[in-house]
């Protein structure tokens, strides 16, 4: 089953549960955010990508050149591991490992959540890739994918129980916009998809062929 089909049966199940003007606000702020076009401001494909360092859940610091010399890396910003969509990405990617490295890619996801929770997500999703704490944003604000969570959804997340601070040790609610990159050994962007509608992710076949058409 495709990722966008799993997203689509998660969306009825959502639809189903939650009453209509919660559905109704959680729509019109979607919309308001793609109106904002923040991805006009995200790194495309042809440009190049800093080098960069990072905790994993394990503690271990990732650094991108050193996984650049071994091969392609592909880098998921997701937003927590209080979101499903982000959720049913990463365990669908999580299926796809194998045929990414059999192309000789490596797969991170990259969150601002602190350490303690990047672990508890690797661990929930029973994920085989390094998952990196980008805490305070600072790599996804060099990828142009900051935004500001709209006030009026913080304030429903946190009647959700979803705490911000717990989550990320501090209440600035700025989150990545949903982003997936494919980076050559060069340190060029070769795929690229950026979002602002959240309920919206890469296709683990759509970054698999990239990989592919980059191996003829």
């Amino acid at each position: 089953m495709s990722l966008k089909a799993k997203i689509d049966a998660y969306n009825v199940q959502k639809d189903a549960k939650l009453p209509a003007e919660v559905l109704a606000l959680m729509n019109t702020t979607n919309e308001e955010l793609i109106a904002q076009h923040v991805r006009d401001n995200a790194l495309q494909v042809g440009q190049k990508v800093e080098d960069f360092s990072l905790v994993n859940h394990r503690g271990n610091t990732v650094e991108l050149s050193k996984l650049l010399a071994n091969g392609p890396v592909i880098i998921s910003f997701y937003r927590g591991a209080w979101c499903p969509y982000c959720n049913l990405e990463l365990k669908a990617l999580n299926d796809y490992l194998p045929q990414f490295k059999a192309q000789n890619a490596q797969l991170v996801a990259i969150s601002p959540q602190l350490p303690d929770e990047t672990l508890s997500t690797a661990q929930k999703n029973e994920l085989e890739f390094d998952v990196l704490s980008d805490v305070s944003n600072t790599i996804a604000n060099q990828f142009g994918l900051l935004f500001t969570l709209d006030e009026r959804i913080q304030s429903l997340y946190s009647g959700f129980g979803i705490d911000f601070e717990k989550y990320y040790g501090d209440k600035s609610f700025k989150l990545p916009l949903p982003a997936t990159y494919v980076i050559n050994q060069n340190g060029i962007i070769t795929y690229a998809f950026v979002s602002e509608d959240y309920t919206l992710r890469a296709e683990p076949e759509d970054i698999l062929t990239s990989l592919k058409l980059e191996n003829i």
